[in-house]
């Protein structure tokens, strides 16, 4: 982040005896302040990606400012209502829809859960220290485990391979160090701030939640704006979904 210094510039650019030591303390104390806000960012509502923004504030805050490939990605807006996506890999057609998380959009869900051959479950590892938006009580991973039990479990699925993307690995890896997933979910085993723990952790609690036990959960740990990762894990569940579908058309 460089916000605070952002802020001294003005100050610290001024000839040298002209900067008033009373207003560089209140920049300074600002500017701690600032931070100190930052590091509590699971308390509320702050996006991901307003640490880039601060970081980027010089470049984007310039008059002829083209976006990046990068601040496209970064780009937050939530998905409401139904959105779907035709593309063809190899020739074979495929179509993806999206569907909001959010409360007020999950009644459009089943209108679009016909006639489809895999599910692919996206859920953010990295926020079991925040709370809804909607209610700000309920923990957000926890609530993407009820959902994603509430799907895996529907009698329409039996058959439909469900694949678990475990998105944000990039902050993941970061919030584990200093964030206690412990604290949070105390029946947690083994070290907190340890990523191979968590990440066994996160895997267990929505493999858990499954009481069809004859197909196996495919999962990914993903990092959606790292283009590389997600062009890997995009083949992978590519060719998981293609040999499902072939095993199905085997036994009818």
């Amino acid at each position: 982040m460089s916000l605070g210094t952002l802020r001294l510039s003005s100050s610290l650019s001024r000839p040298p005896g002209k900067a008033h030591p009373s207003q560089l303390a209140r920049v300074t104390e600002a500017s701690f302040r600032l931070w100190e806000a930052f590091s509590r960012r699971s308390e509320f509502q702050l996006g991901e990606s307003v640490k880039y923004l601060l970081d980027n504030l010089d470049r984007i805050g310039q008059l002829d400012y083209c976006p990046s490939k990068q601040d496209i990605l970064l780009a937050r807006k939530a998905t409401k209502g139904i959105v779907g996506h035709d593309f063809v890999i190899k020739k074979i057609p495929f179509k993806m829809v999206d569907v909001g998380g959010q409360r007020s959009q999950r009644q459009k869900w089943f209108q679009c859960f016909d006639g489809i051959t895999s599910i692919l479950f996206m859920v953010s590892s990295s926020e079991y220290d925040q709370v809804l938006m909607e209610d700000r009580r309920t923990n957000r991973l926890v609530e993407s485990m009820n959902i994603f039990e509430t799907i895996v479990n529907n009698k329409l699925f039996f058959n439909v391979s469900i694949i678990l993307f475990l998105n944000k690995m990039d902050l993941l890896v970061e919030k584990v160090k200093t964030v206690s997933i412990k604290k949070h979910f105390p029946d947690f085993k083994g070290d907190p701030h340890r990523l191979e723990d968590v990440q066994r952790y996160l895997v267990q609690c929505f493999d858990r939640k499954r009481r069809n036990r004859s197909n196996p959960l495919f999962h990914h740990f993903t990092t959606a704006i790292d283009t590389e990762n997600i062009r890997f894990v995009f083949h992978a569940v590519k060719d998981t979904i293609l040999q499902e579908n072939l095993k199905d058309i085997m036994l009818q």
